[in-house]
């Protein structure tokens, strides 16, 4: 099966297409990959050199595939961190194409944002091209909290407002929500919650919080990239969300254990596919 994924590139570390190519290769997945920006590293440290690359050097590199390989033989769209709104149009081209070619593509999409106690971290206009462009194309949407509070405008303090956040974003079009990152009310300290709401039902699995500080960048970019391998493998929405939840444990827990705040997907590697924990996923709605 074949990825194309549309985000951010690092030359150090994991976020973008650094943190969700690998994953997916390693489940078996071609994954051609088109960076949004070309960064030094991520920019939570700060300070990063490189640039962004415009929407014609996008919509070059994506005609240049296409003149390559059919968009027929392209299984799923991935996107995430964008860099500037004007490449949206290139994304959702890109999209459209391979819709075209192959209607049982899936798209999904990361709307990275912003972060709790980050705020927002996007350049002007991305906020708005997600809620009223990206998200309604999508058949998945893998917000964290704080941006599905951004897309809707509710206010997140009990599980329910998150269901009822979720609902919303499924008006506008998408197939399937899951919230990356969860806090609520009724959540344990100790704990950091998924959830995955459909127009039917909705799951919530908890792992435990590590102490990891500063937390890494880029776990988002790879759930997203997990998720969608497992739904491309023809897992249904549950078992994705566990399989996800359980691999990217093993993720964080690797990562804490190296005392680093880059992901350590390579040495996790394993666990992209038989993660050694199994986490238990209950139905909430």
């Amino acid at each position: 099966m074949n990825v194309l994924s549309i985000q951010s590139h690092v030359a150090y570390g994991y976020v973008g297409n650094r943190a969700a190519a690998f994953p997916l290769q390693r489940l078996g997945f071609d994954v051609w990959a088109v960076n949004t920006v070309q960064f030094s590293n991520h920019t939570g440290y700060g300070a990063w050199t490189g640039e962004v690359l415009s929407a014609g050097q996008i919509e070059t590199l994506l005609d240049g595939i296409f003149e390559r390989v059919s968009p027929a033989a392209c299984d799923a769209v991935l996107s995430g961190y964008m860099g500037d709104a004007g490449l949206g149009s290139a994304i959702l081209g890109a999209v459209a194409k391979v819709r075209a070619a192959n209607p049982k593509a899936l798209y999904a999409c990361d709307p990275v944002m912003g972060d709790i106690g980050r705020g927002i971290f996007v350049r002007d206009g991305i906020p708005e091209f997600m809620r009223e462009k990206a998200v309604p194309a999508a058949d998945v949407i893998t917000p964290n909290q704080f941006e599905l509070n951004l897309l809707t405008g509710v206010e997140i303090v009990a599980l329910d407002d998150a269901l009822r956040a979720a609902r919303a974003t499924l008006a506008l079009g998408p197939r399937i929500v899951v919230v990356t990152s969860l806090r609520h009310a009724a959540s344990r300290d100790d704990e950091i919650e998924m959830l995955a709401v459909t127009q039917d039902a909705a799951w919530r699995v908890a792992t435990p919080l590590l102490p990891i500080d500063p937390a890494p960048n880029g776990a988002g970019d790879t759930v997203t990239a997990l998720f969608l391998a497992n739904l491309l493998v023809g897992r249904g929405v549950e078992e994705a969300l566990g399989f996800t939840a359980s691999a990217i444990f093993a993720v964080m827990a690797a990562t804490l254990e190296a005392g680093t705040r880059e992901l350590q997907l390579v040495a996790a590697q394993d666990a992209f596919a038989d993660p050694p924990r199994r986490f238990s996923v209950e139905r909430v709605a």
